[in-house]
């Protein structure tokens, strides 16, 4: 009986990854609005207004998560 409580928990668990259908260079934006459930060209904006008014902060960071972030799983 634990692990099938274990198993439903497991499955319950939103994972961060790059998202192989919604994407326009490398899926991060995609992967990261499919994580908290909001439009992804809402954060894609976010992301160009960091990257101007912040002297390329946003791009460091999309490079970075486009390195450390796995890509979704293919859909069989």
């Amino acid at each position: 009986m634990t692990n099938n409580v274990l198993n439903e928990a497991t499955d319950q668990v939103k994972k961060l990854r790059r998202s192989r259908s919604d994407k326009m260079i490398a899926g991060v934006c995609g992967g990261m609005a499919k994580m908290i459930g909001v439009d992804a060209a809402i954060l894609r904006i976010i992301l160009v207004a960091a990257t101007l008014l912040g002297f390329g902060t946003g791009a460091i960071l999309y490079v970075a998560a486009w390195i450390l972030m796995p890509e979704e799983d293919a859909a069989v």
